[in-house]
């Protein structure tokens, strides 16, 4: 009978902090896209490796695209501020 008082309380604690984890994860979007994480299995590694990539790729061409292209002339990367050598006469 004496351990009935301490465990009635605790069982009591354990479903309070059971009912604010549900709480919180309705409250934060845990469940709101169920339908992601059931395809998944259905699709191989590779292909979304393949579909990662391709979209990546056309990131950085929509990056490359919406640069200015205020710089006419590229520079050495080892100096980015030294000028570059004029090219040598004798040779074309």
């Amino acid at each position: 009978m004496e351990s009935l008082y301490f465990l009635v309380p605790c069982a009591l604690i354990f479903i309070g902090l059971a009912i604010k984890a549900l709480f919180w994860a309705l409250n934060s979007g845990q469940c709101d896209n169920l339908d992601t994480e059931t395809h998944r299995i259905l699709f191989d590694a590779e292909q979304s490796k393949a579909a990662e990539r391709s979209k990546s790729a056309e990131q950085s061409k929509n990056a490359e695209l919406a640069k200015p292209s205020a710089q006419t002339h590229q520079t050495n990367s080892a100096f980015p501020n030294a000028e570059s050598p004029a090219p040598d006469s004798k040779n074309p």
